[in-house]
């Protein structure tokens, strides 16, 4: 029987979505998703312990004062976690690819025969060297390797059965991943009321401080989805490389004279997303 009168407060964390299936579907509790970093702004405080931070979520929550998450869905959940995971192990992998070079430079080794690093022909002369740690972190590559084309297999199956992913695919620069990560970052795009409030929930906007009348702007906010934001960059430097007449490649050129090609990305990679914005916005294919 559902519970109308029991309302429950939690504070987003690494565990907080089972718990919240638990309480809202099986014990029918209307459950209240805080934003841990919004909330602790309204109620920061020197004392904290468990206890107290409960009390003051509860208390805020009878006045109205709880700065909501937004929940997904379990199918949006389940995208998130997959391209989470293929992320994650790409990272393992990068950072193992890293080792075996600071080894190799650490000894002065170059392999000219095979230019291109972590190839078949590569990874055979690295074995040759015999060094117990190459060979060591070579067989992990190769099992992360199973693990990413694995996880890779499975995005694509998603991504040719999902339409927003194919109207995604449509923008120059975003593929299968990328846009499989996109959609589930995001979620139900109706939540954001225009692509400024997308970009600032991706931390693609700039700070603001303002002071005697003059509004001064800083560096993004990076505050939100990190993914969203890690990915809007990866697919803007694609953009440019494939579609040098498109309008952010022109502006990405502008900035980048003026201001450099790292801060240029980061303002190119906001226009692209809102560009993302309306291509869900209104279900339609990327037109240039």
């Amino acid at each position: 029987m559902k519970n109308d009168k029991t309302q429950v407060v939690m504070e987003s964390s690494a565990v907080w979505y089972n718990i919240y299936q638990y309480l809202s579907e099986e014990k029918h509790f209307d459950v209240v998703l805080s934003n841990p970093i919004k909330t602790r702004a309204i109620a920061s405080a020197k004392i904290k312990t468990d206890k107290l931070d409960a009390a003051k979520l509860a208390d805020l929550l009878r006045g109205g004062y709880i700065a909501e998450c937004y929940v997904p869905g379990r199918r949006i959940m389940d995208l998130r976690e997959l391209v989470r995971h293929r992320a994650a192990l790409v990272r393992m992998r990068t950072k193992l690819k890293n080792k075996v070079h600071g080894i190799m430079l650490m000894k002065g080794i170059t392999i000219p025969d095979a230019p291109y690093p972590f190839t078949q022909k590569y990874n055979e002369k690295l074995k040759e060297l015999n060094d117990y740690r190459i060979n060591g972190y070579l067989r992990v590559i190769e099992s992360l390797d199973l693990e990413i084309k694995d996880a890779s297999d499975k995005i694509i199956q998603l991504a040719k059965n999902d339409e927003m992913v194919k109207l995604l695919m449509t923008i120059p620069g975003i593929g299968y991943y990328s846009a499989l990560l996109i959609v589930g970052e995001i979620g139900d795009i109706n939540r954001f009321p225009d692509s400024y409030h997308l970009c600032s929930y991706a931390g693609l906007v700039p700070s603001t401080h303002s002071s005697g009348g003059t509004t001064y702007n800083g560096r993004i906010t990076k505050t939100g989805s990190k993914h969203l934001r890690w990915i809007m960059q990866e697919c803007v430097y694609v953009h440019i490389r494939t579609a040098k007449d498109s309008n952010i490649t022109q502006f990405y050129d502008r900035l980048a004279k003026k201001k450099g090609k790292s801060k240029a990305a980061v303002a190119a990679a906001s226009k692209l997303l809102k560009i993302v914005y309306w291509v869900m916005k209104e279900k339609r294919e990327y037109r240039s």
